[in-house]
């Protein structure tokens, strides 16, 4: 991997910590992989395999302690119900934290679609588990906070009720993906291009109203990205993401 750091000259002093330094990195293959500054970015085209046509290229633009920031470029036809790929960035932490033993989860992202005529979402995954070192393809429990809906995709399962959470009000999904419980908080317009929020306000929702088991869940997967359905050339780009765990 090709790495390379541009040293910014300023009049006023500038906290090197506070920079995303320009680290660069193309990935194009089947699930091509990069890690860095604790976070992780995946080409993950796990559904590509329904599609009629197309491809999928995912770029690290940036990344440092404080946040990472990336793009990925897509076209995809045929099976339009079907999600083609979910690229993300996540971030990386020691497995058996248990959701009761995280008090916050503070995260912010900023995107942006070049091309919004497409099917796709943007969204947050979370997948919990009481295996500690449950694969993380899956868990016990997925929370989605969905930012964006293009194109009349749906979450999995139905819609059960308002809530209002971080500040904005969300439309709950709740439903099943084989043996792991979904729920899908979604924006029910519109969308949220910069996004700040702690996870662990939609966790203690859950446990509130849903009976989530948070102190035998371990935390398996902390991400954001998009799923593709169909639809492109297009361009999503995260202009900084980051997350902690406290």
């Amino acid at each position: 991997m090709k790495v390379s750091f541009l040293l910014l000259a300023a009049t006023t002093a500038v906290q090197a910590s506070s920079l995303i330094p320009r680290q660069r990195a193309s990935l194009c293959e089947l699930y091509a992989y990069w890690s860095g500054n604790g976070y992780e970015l995946l080409n993950n085209l796990w559904g590509k395999d329904t599609a009629s046509s197309g491809s999928q290229c995912t770029y690290l633009n940036g990344a440092s302690n404080n946040g990472i920031s990336w793009s990925t470029t897509w076209t995809w036809q045929g099976a339009p119900d079907n999600v083609k790929s979910y690229p993300y960035s996540g971030r990386q932490f020691a497995r058996g934290r248990k959701i009761s033993s995280i008090n916050r989860m503070p995260t912010s992202v900023t995107w942006r679609y070049d091309n919004e005529n497409v099917r796709a979402n943007v969204a947050y995954d979370v997948f919990t588990a009481a295996d500690p070192e449950h694969p993380n393809y899956g868990g016990d429990y997925e929370l989605m906070i969905w930012l964006a809906r293009y194109g009349n995709v749906y979450p999995i399962g139905t819609r059960e009720r308002t809530v209002t959470l971080a500040g904005k009000t969300w439309d709950l999904w709740v439903g099943w993906n084989g043996n792991m419980r979904v729920y899908s908080f979604v924006v029910p317009s519109g969308t949220v291009k910069n996004f700040s929020a702690d996870v662990k306000e939609f966790f203690r929702y859950l446990e509130t109203n849903y009976q989530y088991p948070s102190s035998s869940q371990n935390l398996i997967v902390y991400q954001v990205g998009t799923e593709a359905f169909t639809g492109g050339p297009a361009t999503f780009t995260v202009d900084n993401f980051s997350a902690d765990l406290q």
